[in-house]
């Protein structure tokens, strides 16, 4: 179970990855959960057929190229009229057209051919922007400030043209269009060769806030679909039109840069505007950053329920899924049946978590490995995920940690609840740098000249895995993927004694 967290959670993930399959663990994962950055990862490495029965250090390779070029290259006038051709056909294709297609668009070439992203949007401060847009105040055609703007942010042409003014001595990243689709991930799977990767998402009402209205939905390369009501359709036909059940329209399936949702939380935007926004700022400025920090950022797709109607006792049916969280329960008739669009935002806009999926009984989960890539508060998603849970009557373990053991944290922690077989455990691997300081590997030091490279900053606002951080040295990638990749090594013992408790739970239960 992976989280959010940009740059950051996909690099960091990664250096999971590796730790895991130097433990020969890796084929003992049955599914692997993401959203937003985490989910970058994953779209790329199911890209190829065998990716976990190789050496991981080729695709961290890749990505390690493109993580350090220069992404300046993004704003060409090149790569300016590529995004407007494909917004174009886009929308020729019958799709709706919003602002998270255009990052979706610079995302992907800012990583192109390195990692094709998936299911989850960076803001154009976190990727490192801010300190480089900047517009004349005195500009005639820059909005008022008190304009309206629909709810998905317009990009002027003021905007791009300052975008496209900058320079520094770029190096153009490889303008070859990717044309992954979800449902090409069905080739890494055939043979039951790679873990089932399932990328999260909530489905949302623009006009009701995330804690009154949400929706979890969930892609597979083979199905797409509401956990809330257990509908679900083959993921090529995610984003055609559909009434009853039925398919009416069908449109070319969505290449994967355009499944995207909202970006992070509004918190963690907030205070990285706070540093990197400029001043003054002109009437643009000012809708962008009220946009980034007071709305959610969607995608809308055709959604697939319409036409259907729940019957209105349908809250009291045991048999029904025991997602009731939203203020229109009571109203069957204001749910997403009636919806023409669903409304796609990023998780870590209520909880930066993955883990919905695996807490559906017939998945059977035994054993999760929830590896923390989230800013701020590592333990928060955590605490989080088990108060929800609890609420709802999903099995899940209490979460019970002192002040002072959060402000000291370790590299791993297991959760258990032995009264309630049906709760997964959870070994929690918050993202820090505790014994990676003073060891290389496991059990072996460090020397004086080897210390530096144990010097990872992972918790401080000066980090470099900041969220506004989309650019990192080759230095600050590789110490990022040892650290990851040691937290897991050092902590063996841990996960192979969950999984040995589950075991023997499983056997305790059958007799």
């Amino acid at each position: 179970m992976t989280t959010g967290g940009g740059t950051r959670a996909l690099t960091s993930l990664l250096g999971n990855l590796l730790g895991l399959q130097k433990l020969g663990l890796l084929d003992a994962i049955s599914y692997i959960t993401g959203s937003s950055g985490s989910t970058w990862t994953l779209s790329h490495l199911y890209q190829s057929a065998d990716w976990s029965h190789k050496d991981l250090s080729t695709p961290i390779g890749e990505v390690r190229r493109h993580m350090t070029k220069c992404k300046l290259s993004c704003f060409s006038l090149e790569s300016l009229k590529y995004y407007a051709k494909e917004l174009k056909l886009r929308k020729q294709e019958g799709y709706q057209i919003s602002s998270v297609d255009f990052w979706g668009l610079l995302l992907e070439k800012a990583l192109d051919n390195g990692v094709d992203l998936a299911l989850g949007l960076v803001a154009p401060h976190m990727i490192g922007l801010g300190p480089l847009i900047q517009l004349d105040p005195a500009e005639p055609s820059c909005p008022p400030e008190d304009q309206k703007l629909p709810p998905s942010l317009v990009l002027s042409a003021n905007l791009l043209r300052a975008l496209r003014s900058l320079d520094c001595g770029l190096s153009f990243i490889n303008s070859q269009k990717n044309n992954h689709k979800l449902s090409d991930e069905q080739e890494a799977l055939s043979q039951g060769q790679n873990p089932l990767p399932i990328y999260m998402i909530l489905n949302i009402k623009e006009d009701y806030s995330l804690s009154e209205f949400k929706e979890w939905v969930e892609f597979t390369p083979y199905e797409v679909g509401f956990l809330k009501y257990g509908a679900f359709i083959r993921a090529e036909d995610f984003g055609s039109e559909f009434f009853m059940g039925r398919l009416m329209k069908k449109l070319p399936e969505s290449r994967i840069c355009f499944m995207k949702g909202g970006e992070p939380s509004p918190s963690d935007i907030r205070h990285e505007l706070e540093t990197y926004l400029v001043t003054p700022e002109c009437g643009i400025m000012g809708i962008i950053r009220r946009i980034l920090t007071e709305r959610v950022m969607v995608s809308k797709f055709y959604n697939f329920l319409k036409g259907f109607q729940l019957h209105n006792e349908y809250l009291w049916n045991k048999n029904f899924c025991i997602w009731k969280d939203t203020v229109l329960e009571h109203f069957p008739n204001q749910l997403t049946e009636t919806a023409e669009f669903m409304c796609l935002a990023d998780t870590a806009g209520y909880i930066d978590i993955s883990y919905p999926p695996l807490m559906r009984p017939e998945r059977k989960v035994d054993v999760v490995l929830h590896l923390n890539y989230s800013s701020g508060s590592q333990t928060l998603p955590l605490e989080e995920a088990s108060k929800y849970f609890q609420k709802q009557g999903i099995p899940f373990p209490k979460i019970q940690m002192s002040e002072e053991e959060k402000k000291n944290l370790k590299e791993c922690y297991i959760f258990e609840d032995t009264e309630t077989p049906e709760a997964p455990t959870v070994v929690f691997f918050p993202l820090v740098n505790d014994s990676f300081r003073k060891y290389k590997e496991p059990g072996v030091e460090r020397s004086p000249a080897e210390m530096a490279h144990g010097n990872v900053d992972v918790s401080t606002i000066s980090s470099p895995y900041c969220l506004n951080s989309f650019t990192y040295t080759g230095e600050e990638f590789d110490k990022l993927i040892d650290l990851t990749s040691y937290n897991i090594q050092n902590n063996q013992h841990l996960i192979l004694q969950a999984l040995n408790s589950a075991i023997e739970q499983k056997r305790q239960h059958k007799k």
